[in-house]
């Protein structure tokens, strides 16, 4: 057996100072690129979940901004209204046909969330910002609704046409399936707002709002519910589109967001700048050299 001392003593020395400059680059690179990777989801996670919270403080609190008030009393007087005629509209509703109303509530629903959900996936496989941030602030939409959505079917536990005594009593059904409010109203109006003001052209809109229309009226003629819960549910869906995408939209990308924030710079410039009469020339000179460099109206 040859001597193993003289076997290792004849192989080369390995000398790392030899190596030319830069050889375990790529191994730092790969091994660094890896670690934010492995970081992503959680912050992902976190981030969605900190910007759902905002959104539901923000919703909670929104009725009460003065500028709210009006729409308040549209929302509650008109509840109000159909609470007390709920009982004599659902006894004059033509009778039948209760399986074709609900067949095209679910197609039209269906071919709603289709649409927004081909939208989405054409902006994150494409360069397309517009419309991947449509698909991102709708699935957003989708949850605040949800999660406004479900304590009021629990808390207001109102009874369906049909159940129990008919007149549509609070407080006395068990599941989260109640008639209050109307939830195929709620969410098609909700995803309905964000597409109209993302893309404001009237054939949009018409089209979106008149999907959201013909799910909230075949859902009430099949009596699935009161008037006053699609009355509701319409209006929160309205609402919660609205802020969400108020909350979350790039004026850059869309006509209806700038127009949001110019009146928010325009509201500023009207309670800072008393020195002129509003809309006076000076006092529009003023404003348009303010709104050009404010952060809530970048220019493009």
């Amino acid at each position: 057996m040859p001597d193993t001392r003289a076997t290792l003593d004849a192989m080369p020395n390995f000398d790392v100072s030899a190596l030319p400059a830069g050889t375990f680059d790529d191994d730092a690179t790969a091994s660094g690129a890896a670690q934010p990777t492995e970081q992503h989801q959680p912050g992902l996670v976190r981030r969605s979940v900190k910007r759902i919270l905002q959104d539901q403080k923000g919703i909670y609190f929104a009725p009460f901004d003065p500028a709210h008030l009006k729409y308040d009393a549209i929302l509650l007087g008109g509840a109000a209204a159909f609470f007390v005629t709920d009982h004599r509209i659902e006894n004059n509703l033509p009778g039948g046909h209760y399986t074709f109303y609900q067949d095209t509530s679910d197609i039209a629903i269906a071919g709603l969330a289709a649409t927004l959900g081909g939208v989405w996936l054409y902006g994150i496989k494409g360069d397309h910002p517009h419309a991947r941030e449509t698909g991102e602030i709708e699935l957003e939409t989708l949850v605040n609704t949800f999660l406004i959505y479900t304590p009021m079917q629990f808390i207001a536990a109102r009874q369906r046409p049909g159940e129990g005594n008919g007149h549509g009593d609070f407080l006395r059904h068990s599941m989260i399936n109640t008639s209050f409010p109307g939830g195929h109203a709620m969410f098609t109006w909700a995803m309905a707002t964000v597409v109209a003001h993302e893309y404001s052209q009237p054939w949009v809109r018409v089209l979106n709002y008149s999907a959201a229309f013909t799910v909230t009226l075949t859902r009430f003629l099949a009596r699935d519910h009161w008037a006053s819960d699609m009355w509701v549910g319409t209006g929160l869906g309205l609402a919660i589109g609205t802020y969400t995408f108020h909350a979350r939209c790039d004026p850059d990308l869309s006509a209806s967001c700038k127009r949001h924030y110019d009146r928010i710079a325009k509201k500023k410039m009207m309670k800072s700048k008393l020195d002129h009469m509003p809309f006076s020339p000076q006092w529009n000179a003023a404003y348009s050299t303010e709104a050009i460099h404010s952060p809530l109206s970048p220019s493009r």
